[in-house]
C-alpha cells in the first residue's frame, strides 16, 4: 500500500514537516472555550476556573485538574496521528517506535513535552481571560515577542481603529507609536561627538519589562519557564494585550528539546524587535491562520510564516 501523499495534518508535508501536536490541541480546545466564557456559558466559567488555578503546575501534577478537555483534545488528536499514520504503513506494521525499549522511552518523553506544552499554554490563557468578556486574550497573530513589545512601550489593547479600548479608555496604535518616537527624536537632535544625549532607540522599551522578557529566555526547566512566563502573562492582562496561545504551545514544547531551544529562543528575540505595521492578519480561531505559528522554512530563525506584517 502506497503512502498517502493528501494534506493530512497527521502526515508529513513538504520537507517531511510534521506540525506538533500541543498547537493543534490549543487551536481545537480554545474557540469554544473561549466564546463560551466571554458568553458566560456555565460550564466554560467553571472549566476557566479550574485552569487558572492550575497555571504554573506541570500537567497530571494536580489531581484537581484531571479530566479538563485541554489533555482530552491532544489525546484524541495523538489516536488520530496514530491511526492515520498506520493506515499510511503497510497494513499491520508496527509502529517502528515501539520495537525497542529506547523507541518506547523517546515516545513517552515526546508525549511529556506534550503533556506540558498543552497544559501551560491553556493554563496562561485562562489567567490571562481572567475576567474579561469583552476582548479575546488568545488572538492568531500576536506572537509572544509582538506582545510584550507593546506592553514594553506602554501601549495597550491591539490598536485597533474599530476594537475595543484598552484598561485606561485608549491605546496607542502601534503606527501612532512610531510617529511619536520619530517626532520626538527630531524634536531633540543629538550631539554626535559629545555623545550627551541618548538615542531614543536604546531606551525605547521599558526596562522593567525587557527584564522580564530576558528571564524568559534565560530559563533553564519548564517550571522556571513556566513560573516567568505566568509572571508576563499578568502584565499582558493588566494592558489588555492578547497573545497567540497555538503558537506558544508549539513553542514551549520544542524549547523542551534541547537540540531546539535556542532556535525558539532567537525566535522570541526576534519577534521582539520585529517592527509591526499595517492591517492586522488576524486568522481564524479554529485553524490558527495565517499568523497561528506554525514554522516556517528552516532558514527563518522566527519561525514565523507571515512575514513582517504579523
Amino acid at each position: 500500500m502506497a503512502p498517502k501523499t493528501d494534506d493530512s495534518p497527521h502526515l508529513p508535508g513538504p520537507g517531511s514537516y510534521l506540525r506538533p501536536l500541543p498547537g493543534m490541541a490549543v487551536a481545537r480546545i480554545l474557540p469554544a472555550l473561549q466564546g463560551g466564557y466571554r458568553q458566560d456559558v456555565s460550564w466554560a466559567v467553571a472549566d476557566v476556573a479550574r485552569l487558572r488555578r492550575e497555571a504554573g503546575r506541570q500537567a497530571h501534577e494536580s489531581p484537581t485538574a484531571w479530566g479538563l478537555g485541554h489533555l482530552e483534545a491532544l489525546g484524541t488528536l495523538r489516536l488520530e496521528r496514530v491511526n492515520a499514520q498506520r493506515e499510511a504503513r503497510a497494513a499491520g506494521s508496527v509502529d517502528p517506535a515501539l520495537l525497542s525499549s529506547r523507541g518506547y522511552t523517546a515516545r513517552e518523553g515526546q508525549e511529556r513535552r506534550e503533556d506540558n506544552a498543552v497544559h501551560l499554554a491553556v493554563t496562561l490563557w485562562a489567567l490571562h481571560q481572567q475576567s474579561m468578556r469583552d476582548e479575546r486574550m488568545h488572538l492568531p497573530g500576536w506572537a509572544l515577542g509582538r506582545s510584550v513589545r507593546r506592553l514594553a512601550l506602554g501601549e495597550t489593547g491591539t490598536g485597533r481603529q474599530s476594537g475595543a479600548k484598552g484598561a485606561e479608555g485608549g491605546g496607542k496604535s502601534d503606527a501612532d507609536g512610531a510617529d511619536a518616537a520619530r517626532r520626538a527624536s527630531e524634536a531633540e537632535p543629538t550631539d554626535a561627538k559629545s555623545g550627551s544625549a541618548r538615542p531614543s532607540e536604546a531606551g525605547a522599551l521599558n526596562e522593567t519589562v525587557r527584564k522580564r522578557y530576558v528571564r524568559v529566555g534565560t530559563s533553564t526547566d519548564i517550571m522556571v519557564l513556566a513560573t516567568r512566563l505566568r509572571e508576563l502573562v499578568l502584565m499582558l492582562r493588566g494592558a489588555r494585550i492578547p497573545l497567540d496561545y497555538v503558537r506558544l504551545a508549539d513553542q514551549v514544547y520544542r524549547w523542551q528539546q534541547p537540540t531546539a531551544r535556542d532556535s525558539v529562543t532567537r525566535a522570541w528575540g526576534v519577534e521582539l524587535h520585529r517592527q509591526y505595521w499595517g492591517p492586522e492578519m488576524e486568522g481564524s480561531e479554529e485553524t490558527g491562520g495565517p499568523g497561528d505559528g506554525r514554522t516556517a522554512g528552516m532558514g527563518d530563525e522566527s519561525g514565523d510564516a507571515w512575514g513582517a506584517d504579523a
